[in-house]
């Protein structure tokens, strides 16, 4: 099992594409999560879950063992392996779930479609969000 959640930092006024916000994954084994260090590790949460999209996506449509994904202008970083019988997740600190693409995809996904009803659809970032979104979408199960 593993859960995806994106979510924007309050108090910046009115919603912008490049609003400040944390990316959390929860897996059985552990959780890797952006909030609450120090240095800050939060990030420009739209472009790095853009970023997000289209590397994931390149990857499980490819052939490398090993993602490792930073998000935009911070230090955060997950890395996704091809296992055996799957996909590993790890954060910073160490393995966070064990998992198959379809239910990561599909965890990813979820939490994107829950961020992208605040990003205003006038947004400049708005059509890098679609754009990724319609290559990714085809990769998750039932998508």
């Amino acid at each position: 099992m593993i859960t995806v959640q994106f979510t924007v930092r309050p108090g910046q006024g009115d919603a912008s594409g490049f609003d400040l916000g944390d990316m959390t994954v929860t897996g059985d084994l552990g959780t890797a999560d952006s909030a609450g260090h120090v240095p800050d590790q939060g990030m420009m949460i739209y472009p790095s879950v853009v970023q997000l999209l289209d590397s994931l996506g390149d990857f499980l449509r490819g052939n490398a063992r090993v993602l490792t994904f930073t998000g935009a202008d911070t230090s955060f970083s997950l890395v996704v392996r091809r296992t055996k019988d799957g996909l590993s997740v790890a954060g910073k600190d160490g393995l966070v779930a064990r998992t198959t693409a379809a239910e990561f995809t599909s965890a990813v996904m979820h939490a994107t479609d829950d961020l992208g009803r605040n990003l205003p659809t006038e947004d400049t970032v708005t059509s890098d969000w679609k754009a990724a979104l319609a290559e990714f979408r085809p990769l998750v199960t039932g998508g």
